[in-house]
C-alpha cells in the first residue's frame, strides 16, 4: 500500500455556487485532500524538507480560493488537484469537497482523483 498524508476535513470560506446570489458570500467548505508520496525517506532521516508540508499545502489551497470564485465544486476540485499536483508533487491526488447547501441532506460532495503527468 502507497504512502499517504491526509488532510481531513480542511474548513473554508469560498465563493461558490450556480446561481450568483449563491456565489455573492462565502459558503462553508470542507475539503479532504489525500497525497500518495514516497515517505520513506523522510521517515529515515527526520526531513520535512523530503516530504509534502502539509501546513503548506493548507496554505496555498486557502489562497487558491481567496482568489478565484466557483460555479461548480467538481471545478474547484480540479483546481485544487491542479495546484497541489503543480506545488508539491505528489504521486497522486485525491481530493474530496464537501458543500452544505440542500435541506435534509448532511452534505453534498465530489471526490476527484488525479495522477502527475
Amino acid at each position: 500500500m502507497p504512502d499517504r498524508i491526509t488532510i481531513k476535513d480542511l474548513e473554508v470560506r469560498f465563493h461558490v455556487g450556480v446561481p450568483e446570489e449563491e456565489r455573492a458570500t462565502p459558503q462553508k467548505l470542507l475539503i479532504t485532500i489525500e497525497m500518495t508520496h514516497d515517505l520513506g525517506p523522510s521517515a529515515a532521516n527526520d526531513n520535512l524538507a523530503e516530504t509534502i508540508n502539509y501546513y503548506t499545502v493548507c496554505q496555498a489551497v486557502k489562497a487558491l480560493g481567496q482568489a478565484r470564485r466557483w460555479k461548480l465544486i467538481e471545478a474547484l476540485a480540479d483546481d485544487i488537484c491542479e495546484c497541489v499536483l503543480d506545488q508539491f508533487k505528489p504521486t497522486v491526488v485525491r481530493v474530496v469537497i464537501k458543500k452544505f447547501i440542500i435541506p435534509d441532506t448532511r452534505w453534498i460532495s465530489v471526490e476527484i482523483t488525479r495522477p502527475a503527468s
